[in-house]
């Protein structure tokens, strides 16, 4: 399309029997020559670039010939509603009878004064975007960016600015985490920037009160793992499933260290965050060599003795004070701890294992669990993970699952991978449109199983 181009004629061509664009091409010129006088003939025009090439796009099917002219003009209104007329008039192509029909004729000047239209909206979007702020904006942000220009470095690592002076500190993955700590007004955070753990961390968990606080994925998961190997990581709090540190609001973030947990506890579980979600309490871990380590105020410092006040962090009811106080001097808290912990023992024995199929549906699905879980022909449970992970989980799963319970939709590719790891069965809360379904593998749903 040339630039003096003002509009697009478009038309429908049918054709009975099979020709090709050449025939298309070759009809309108013959058909139109001499039928609008000098002026307006067609191969005139071309040459004068008033009109510019003619687009013909044709498929053939069952004998029948079917397709779309393009013709660009750079006549007025008049002459190119003439132009576009004059196709009408050709009733074969080649040696088959044919019909054009005009859908259309598009002013392109109508559509680019649109596309200015569009692309102008965007830029005054993207270009003035948040350039009005309200008085609160501005002074948060004059916050924010005083908070983000305290961070430093501990040992080569991004840390915030009391790690060296902290009896207490906060062990996150990356930078970004540490940034996002400090926008919340906690400056006792150190990164270990990767899976594997540096030495410097492992030598400042040795006389610190460490909480491990790390990304709801497999890889704070194995951070973990290893902080647990080479260093003192004395509790643990977890982002949600599948959030990272860095993603989580004020609110988020102070839960989820209110809610940690000593490390004894999650050591050793298969889903540290299943741990994290039974809400038990326990005594963290003695050090090495030495009783265990005071454990952190429950009045909301979560091991953050230095937050800045701007945190906004959560004070504690008024009658967990004392006992929180005690704990924090590492005494003993009387007769009401152990009688906490005898009933936490009894409601985790109170909850027995599943022994039918029937039975893990309704821990999984009907308990909206989010999760997958892994049983063995006995139907013993072999693991779990949240649903999200599930192909991973019977991919890698060792030995390979009798059953797959699901709290989730059922695709194609989790489907495959259980048909080839040998799975008989999988109860999902829904199942997808499958293109095959394998028949060595029975699929239900958790309405279905239960209702049988």
């Amino acid at each position: 399309m040339h630039d003096t181009d003002k509009y697009l004629i478009h038309a429908n061509i049918t054709a009975e029997g099979v020709v090709e664009r050449s025939d298309v091409v070759g009809a309108i010129f013959g058909q139109t020559e001499g039928l609008l006088g000098d002026e307006l003939d067609l191969r005139d025009l071309q040459d004068s670039s008033k009109v510019g090439r003619i687009d013909v796009q044709i498929r053939s099917e069952q004998g029948q010939s079917f397709g779309t002219v393009t013709i660009a003009s750079g006549l007025d209104q008049v002459e190119t509603a003439i132009l576009a007329a004059s196709l009408e008039t050709i009733d074969r192509v080649g040696p088959c009878r044919a019909a054009i029909e005009i859908e259309d004729i598009e002013d392109v000047r109508a559509a680019k004064r649109r596309r200015v239209v569009e692309r102008a909206t965007e830029l005054v979007q993207e270009a003035f975007e948040g350039s009005m702020l309200t008085s609160e904006q501005l002074v948060e942000q004059v916050r924010e960016a005083i908070r983000v220009d305290d961070i430093t470095e501990y040992e080569g690592l991004p840390a915030g600015p009391r790690v060296e002076a902290s009896d207490a500190v906060i062990v996150v993955e990356g930078r970004a985490d540490v940034v996002r700590l400090l926008k919340y007004g906690i400056k006792n955070a150190v990164a270990v920037e990767g899976t594997n753990v540096p030495d410097a961390i492992a030598d400042l968990s040795a006389d610190r009160t460490v909480t491990a606080f790390l990304d709801g994925d497999r890889g704070g998961d194995l951070i973990l793992k290893e902080l647990g190997q080479v260093g003192d990581v004395d509790y643990v709090a977890l982002a949600p499933s599948g959030r990272s540190v860095e993603d989580l609001s004020r609110g988020e973030v102070m839960e989820a260290l209110r809610e940690k947990l000593p490390y004894e506890q999650i050591a050793g579980t298969a889903d540290p965050r299943e741990a994290l979600g039974s809400g038990s309490t326990a005594e963290p871990r003695a050090s090495d060599g030495g009783a265990a380590r005071p454990a952190p105020a429950a009045s909301g410092e979560f091991a953050v003795h230095d937050a800045e006040p701007e945190a906004d962090v959560e004070p504690a009811d008024e009658d967990d004070s004392e006992p929180a106080a005690e704990a924090a001097d590492g005494t003993d808290t009387g007769d009401d701890a152990e009688e906490e912990e005898a009933d936490a023992g009894d409601e985790l024995e109170a909850d027995p294992e599943p022994e039918s199929l029937r039975e893990h549906v309704r821990a999984v699905i009907e308990s909206a669990s989010g999760r997958v879980r892994l049983v063995d022909a006995e139907m013993d449970s072999l693991s779990e993970a949240p649903a999200e992970d599930a192909f991973d989980a019977v991919r890698d799963a060792d030995p390979v699952p009798f059953a797959v319970v699901l709290d989730g939709e059922l695709s194609q590719r989790l489907l495959d991978v259980a048909a080839q790891r040998g799975v008989e069965q999988i109860v999902a809360s829904a199942t997808g449109e499958f293109v095959k379904q394998p028949t060595g593998v029975r699929v239900r749903t958790g309405d279905q199983l239960l209702a049988a």
